[in-house]
């Protein structure tokens, strides 16, 4: 199983990227897809998380109202739309599929599959 994640870079704040994840390996058609970052010297904590179907989804407080997470399942993707970036937005981001059906879970132990993470720099 791999998922491998594009996107990420420097962006001034205030602007946008879209990162991109890619699954193979595995079928998660039936699995939720999440979000996640990492900053420097901290535990990696939850962004955001999307149900099997696409039609529900969480969010952490930090990101409501600017990131939008989607997914495609014909593409065996999810995506994480970042609008009105901060400063505090910097950080490691990483994809995560759960390996089990019809839940989506918020927390980094309930996640079974990892990216390699793509770095986000947000700058003033």
């Amino acid at each position: 199983v791999q998922l491998v994640e594009s996107g990420g870079g420097a962006v001034q704040a205030g602007g946008s990227l879209r990162l991109v994840c890619t699954t193979s390996g595995g079928d998660f058609t039936l699995d939720a897809l999440g979000w996640f970052r990492q900053f420097p010297g901290k535990e990696r904590e939850f962004v955001a998380a999307i149900g099997w179907s696409g039609r529900t989804t969480r969010l952490a407080d930090s990101v409501q109202g600017r990131f939008t997470i989607s997914r495609d399942n014909s593409k065996k993707s999810v995506y994480l739309q970042m609008n009105s970036l901060k400063l505090e937005d910097t950080a490691v981001y990483y994809c995560a599929a759960d390996g089990d059906h019809f839940r989506l879970p918020m927390e980094v132990s309930q996640y079974d599959y990892w990216g390699q993470g793509t770095s986000v720099t947000v700058s003033s």
